[in-house]
């Protein structure tokens, strides 16, 4: 792997390319051209050379990628090839659908608890059988259940107080979804999902509907550019 930094938009992209490729897997396709990959997933060939050639050469000139071997890959750089129990801080609206999340059953992310300060929830379980527990035995829960994520469904004025919890329990990876701004400690990674952000630059879109044509033509421009500018086999 190259040396420099390598930044979470293309760790977000590589998620994507591995979901494409299972896709073209169940369909019985053996290889991939990062062209063919691009236009049948909107996506950019260009990028995706780009993005893959961070962590080494995969492709076979005139030939693409293996599929198969490229999804090993992808899922060892993504840390996908080792189970990852979750815990999930919030056992409201929120964290329980979190930890009902169907979509979870095809990954290898587990819940495998949830925490509340709401004494009527605790010693419960889901519809789905995770356990509820004491949001003050987080450090010995994380620790009985190997927990090495955390996910955070408070509300605003608790997220900080609950981040130290989990910090100090030693989970180092912690998915934000309370509307607060969190400071966490070095070597602790925290990607906050913001849903009031993300509706309001929808709006943006919808009251500003020229700017958004022009934005995204011009930004459709650019990839054509890059791509002739850097077009290979793969």
């Amino acid at each position: 792997m190259k040396r420099e930094k390598i930044s979470e938009l293309t760790t977000n992209r590589l998620s994507v390319y591995l979901r494409c490729l299972n896709e073209l897997a169940l369909a019985g396709i053996e290889t991939v051209s990062s062209q063919e990959l691009a236009e049948q997933f909107n996506l950019n060939s260009a990028q995706i050379r780009k993005d893959l050639g961070y962590f080494g050469e995969f492709g076979v000139r005139g030939t693409g990628y293996y599929i198969e071997d490229l999804r090993a890959d992808l899922t060892k750089i993504l840390g996908l090839d080792k189970p990852h129990r979750v815990g999930i801080v919030g056992a409201g609206r929120l964290g329980t659908a979190l930890a009902n999340y169907n979509g979870l059953d095809k990954s290898n992310f587990t819940v495998v608890a949830l925490f509340d300060n709401d004494e009527t929830k605790l010693g419960e379980r889901t519809g789905g059988g995770i356990p509820i527990f004491d949001v003050n035995k987080i450090a010995k829960v994380v620790r009985d259940q190997d927990i090495d994520v955390a996910v955070i469904a408070v509300p605003a004025r608790a997220a900080q107080r609950v981040l130290n919890q989990v910090m100090t329990a030693g989970v180092k990876a912690i998915l934000n979804f309370a509307p607060a701004p969190l400071k966490a400690r070095l070597g602790v990674k925290v990607k906050t999902v913001d849903l009031t952000t993300s509706l309001e630059s929808l709006s943006y879109f919808l009251a500003q509907p020229r700017a958004a044509t022009l934005t995204h033509g011009k930004r459709s421009e650019d990839f054509m550019d890059a791509s002739k500018r850097k077009e290979q086999n793969l």
